[in-house]
């Protein structure tokens, strides 16, 4: 059979994680989560409007870009940011062949200020549980948005979401033990044996931590995927350092 010059920048270019599909050429066939990205899109895409004409969006960690272009078909301007430059170049590579227009950046998700610009969406989508610092990474994100955040993380765990009181009593201990709680599970090592997956929360310290950052969660399309915009007057938790030094540090 034939190898087409597509097929030998595919193999070049590899191995890849998003599975496009380049001039009848598809980058993953054999993708071990299957049909994955496929299936995500579909339960995301109605979150967006069928003509994003005049809308911009920031793809954060967009790898070689399979979000990106599903956007991108709708009229969407559209930058993608990722660390990886191995992922950059296949994105790079992909919208040339799909005869796409998109600015793709090299960057680390704790330097997203340097963009010096808001967009109307924001993908945050498979980032924050390879971040060693997650709620730093997210503000940062957070940030950038004008209109609408969507949101995808790992979680495991309780599926429950416990209504939390908005405090509690230093010997309080047993709500921590209650399922449903906000928690996140620190991976030491490995996970999946992946070295990158630091932090996992479980679902409903996810959606605590995006309104912690000053999202309202609009909705929860299914475990650990969340549509969101920015709550006006709300931010991430005020610096209560002042309070701790009248108490004069930690108890």
């Amino acid at each position: 059979m034939k190898i087409t010059e597509i097929r030998r920048d595919i193999d070049r270019l590899g191995p890849w994680f998003h599975d496009l599909e380049l001039d009848g050429e598809r980058t993953a066939p054999d993708h071990p989560l299957g049909s994955f990205h496929h299936e995500l899109w579909g339960a995301i895409q109605g979150a967006f409007p069928a003509d994003l004409s005049g809308k911009t969006v920031l793809d954060i960690g967009c790898n070689a870009g399979f979000y990106s272009f599903k956007l991108a078909e709708r009229g969407a301007r559209v930058t993608g940011v990722d660390h990886d430059a191995r992922y950059l170049a296949q994105a790079r590579f992909a919208a040339e062949v799909l005869g796409f227009d998109l600015e793709f950046r090299q960057m680390e998700v704790y330097d997203l200020d340097r963009l010096g610009e808001t967009y109307d969406y924001v993908l945050f989508m498979g980032v924050f549980y390879h971040l060693r610092h997650p709620l730093y990474g997210l503000e940062k994100a957070v940030a950038r948005v004008r209109e609408h955040f969507l949101f995808q993380t790992l979680v495991r765990g309780c599926a429950d979401h416990l209504d939390v009181a908005p405090d509690h009593p230093m010997g309080e201990r047993a709500v921590f033990e209650r399922p449903g709680f906000p928690a996140m599970y620190f991976v030491e090592h490995r996970y999946a044996g992946d070295p990158t997956n630091w932090w996992i929360p479980n679902d409903a310290a996810a959606a605590a931590v995006l309104r912690s950052c000053g999202l309202l969660v609009e909705h929860r399309l299914s475990s650990g995927l969340y549509v969101c915009r920015p709550e006006p007057g709300t931010g991430s938790r005020p610096d209560r350092s002042h309070v701790m030094a009248e108490r004069g540090g930690m108890a």
